[in-house]
């Protein structure tokens, strides 16, 4: 069962039963990942918002593409602001095949002003290898605008200068993982009592001992000899199992917000919480002296000072050993405790050895 309260901009979360996630949403295959694409190109058709004829990067750069093509221009010639010059970017996923499509990312790398309207021409994508995986080509979309009038004056929305090519590069080589007969699993957040409890769950579904915990962050898993031929049923078989993590009780404080997020593991031993509520007011009103009439005398205005001292009251709260966050969160609530001044209270309760918990400031 969860509970969700909410006071003011502090977030409490925490659960009677831990929840079940499955192996998939705790660990990665090992090798198993997207690789990342990198291309240079050109974008023609642009209407004046190119690069400037000080980008000689683009002039040479289009001298070469008109080259490839069998014409023969001279570089002093050309005018380049309806063309941009572009960094191409791409996520080559695992296991993509040859025709496979895939949406890249366009980025001005001159001083163009948009790429609104214009058109990739062909721009290989290497991989970290220094190989081509795939081409992209197309019509970039741009998500925003920019306007300028004579006087220099205008408006810009979003970013003119970056785009996407939805499906605008073609994989040229595949990429072929070999799983083999055994597998790595990759904690996301590594914690030693939730690897042991992923062993065990893996093992008792498998009914074998197939999965073994090398440290922390890695399980080794053996494809038995009734998937060798079926790998995939196998991972599906593992993604699926159902395993209740565990990790350290932390406590997050944003001092410059006052966002405090807690997790449901967090305890406090017995602590004394003193809150000041100490209100002073200091107010000065003229008190003003009139003379009575025809006595000649003169008005005048004498300062006169209230000074009040207000304190709260119930402003010791007593906490014994074990008190959970709803707990502890009631009892500060109770003597009106805000946001920042729960900020310092954890500080000063952590400080006293009293909070077990890792408290991280950001």
């Amino acid at each position: 069962m969860k509970r969700l309260i909410c006071a003011g901009i502090i977030l409490f979360l925490f659960a009677a039963d831990a929840l079940a996630v499955r192996v998939k949403d705790l660990v990665q295959i090992q090798g198993v990942r997207e690789n990342r694409l990198a291309g240079y190109g050109l974008i023609v058709g642009l209407n004046g918002t190119g690069d400037s004829s000080g980008s000689q990067f683009t002039i040479r750069s289009l001298v070469n593409a008109l080259r490839n093509m069998g014409i023969t221009v001279d570089p002093n010639a050309l005018k380049v602001k309806n063309v941009a010059a572009v960094m191409v970017t791409a996520n080559l996923p695992p296991f993509a095949k040859s025709s496979q499509r895939l949406d890249c990312t366009i980025s001005s790398v001159g001083d163009a002003s948009s790429l609104a309207g214009g058109t990739l021409i062909s721009a290989p994508l290497y991989g970290p290898d220094g190989k081509v995986y795939a081409l992209a080509q197309g019509p970039v979309s741009v998500g925003g605008f920019a306007v300028s009038g004579d006087t220099g004056t205008g408006v810009i929305k979003n970013f003119p200068t970056a785009g996407m090519i939805p499906n605008g590069a073609v994989v040229e080589r595949s990429m072929d993982l070999n799983l083999g007969q055994q597998m790595i699993l990759v904690m996301n957040n590594p914690d030693f009592t939730t690897v042991h409890r992923m062993v065990e769950s893996i093992n008792s579904r498998a009914g074998s001992k197939i999965a073994v915990a090398q440290d922390l962050s890695t399980i080794q898993v053996d494809v038995p000899e009734g998937y060798r031929n079926r790998v995939v049923d196998f991972i599906a078989m593992v993604e699926s199992v159902d395993v209740k993590p565990d990790n350290r009780a932390r406590v997050i404080v944003n001092e410059r917000t006052g966002t405090v997020v807690m997790g449901s593991g967090v305890r406090i031993s017995a602590v004394a919480i003193a809150h000041g509520n100490l209100n002073v007011k200091i107010m000065e009103q003229p008190l003003v002296s009139q003379p009575m009439p025809l006595s000649q005398g003169v008005t005048t205005a004498t300062p006169h000072t209230d000074v009040s001292v207000e304190e709260g009251g119930k402003q010791l709260v007593m906490l014994p050993t074990g008190t959970t966050i709803g707990e502890l969160v009631a009892a500060l609530n109770a003597i009106g405790v805000s946001p920042r001044d729960l900020v310092i209270i954890l500080e000063c309760i952590k400080r006293t050895g009293a909070l077990y918990a890792d408290l991280e400031v950001i």
